[in-house]
């Protein structure tokens, strides 16, 4: 019998793609394949984490390449190649820089690993998405996208930091687009079930200051990037979006039947067709395996269709640039 040993392949050797590899060979997920156009650069970050192996008590094969061909028969693709964010910077502004990146990837992992399932990291985060499936022409259910994950724990956090609870016991999913346009779900968002804003108010005693406190704590959820952004000055979030797709993949390789927020493609879920757009999905061995929908009541669907109109125009831009 024969134990087949998933392969891992980050296109991207930054500091995203360090991460991860090392993320994926401490957490025993696979082989790993970290691969970059810089010359050497994945192959000196792969050879440091190798040699951690012994520290860190993994067996992983991690290998650094500037081949594209060494990404033959990869289960699973994570892309994080693209410009990242400087100061002032939207992620809008990167679309068209990056566009061109995510085709040519699109286009190699078509050629040598058609059977993978592909996790888009890479800014505009929907845009970009939306051109790896056009590009590869896989089933959507085979490629999606890391934005949810990563929004819902930032609002999480702080959620917790607010209320002096363990962020392991809030739940406070982030739907819509991977922008300004986000929409944290307020009225889903519960510790262990107690929704957060009973608590804000037994705090303040006061709804009005429970509502002023969520209101800053949404928006510093929306605007979370740019806040590392503006902090790094030379770079954006790395650790994190690392750990939300690693949370990604792990529920894909392990079968977990994982509900998390993605970015997905809806076939008239919400109202929507067409779009990729962050919701709600069941992960595992085939990639999106369900798409979740929940009833929004009228402000939450209003914000909603607000985020997705914002998707539709950044995909209308990238067609209009011929994308």
């Amino acid at each position: 019998m024969s134990i087949s040993v998933p392969k891992i392949v980050l296109v991207g050797g930054g500091q995203i793609g360090g991460v991860l590899a090392q993320l994926c060979a401490v957490r025993r997920l696979g082989d790993i394949v970290l691969y970059d156009v810089v010359p050497d650069a994945p192959q000196g970050k792969s050879l440091d984490i190798a040699e951690a192996s012994g520290i860190d008590g993994f067996d992983s094969k991690v290998a650094g390449t500037n081949d594209v061909k060494d990404m033959k028969d990869a289960d699973v693709v994570i892309v994080t190649a693209g410009v990242p964010r400087k100061p002032g910077m939207s992620r809008d502004d990167l679309l068209t820089i990056n566009a061109k990146i995510i085709q040519s990837v699109g286009e190699n992992i078509k050629t040598y690993a058609p059977n993978s399932i592909v996790i888009v990291i890479s800014n505009p985060l929907d845009a970009m998405v939306t051109l790896m499936q056009k590009t590869t022409g896989f089933p959507a259910s085979r490629v999606l996208g890391q934005a949810g994950v990563l929004d819902s724990s930032r609002f999480a956090t702080f959620l917790a930091w607010e209320l002096g609870v363990s962020v392991k016991d809030i739940k406070a999913p982030v739907l819509g687009g991977h922008g300004d346009t986000m929409v944290p779900l307020v009225r889903y968002a519960n510790i262990n079930g107690v929704p957060v804003m009973e608590q804000l108010e037994r705090k303040y005693k006061s709804a009005d200051k429970a509502k002023s406190v969520m209101e800053e704590i949404v928006k510093r959820t929306r605007d979370a990037g740019g806040e590392i952004v503006a902090l790094l000055k030379t770079g954006s979030a790395f650790y994190s979006p690392a750990s939300a797709a690693v949370q990604m993949l792990e529920a894909i390789l392990r079968d977990e039947k994982r509900t998390l927020p993605v970015c997905a493609k809806l076939n008239g879920e919400f109202g929507i067709t067409g779009y990729y757009v962050g919701i709600l999905a069941t992960l595992g061995k085939s990639g999106v395996e369900k798409v979740m929908e929940m009833q929004l009541n009228a402000e939450e669907q209003a914000m909603f269709d607000s985020s997705v109109s914002a998707v539709k125009k950044l995909v209308e831009d990238m067609g209009r640039l011929g994308f």
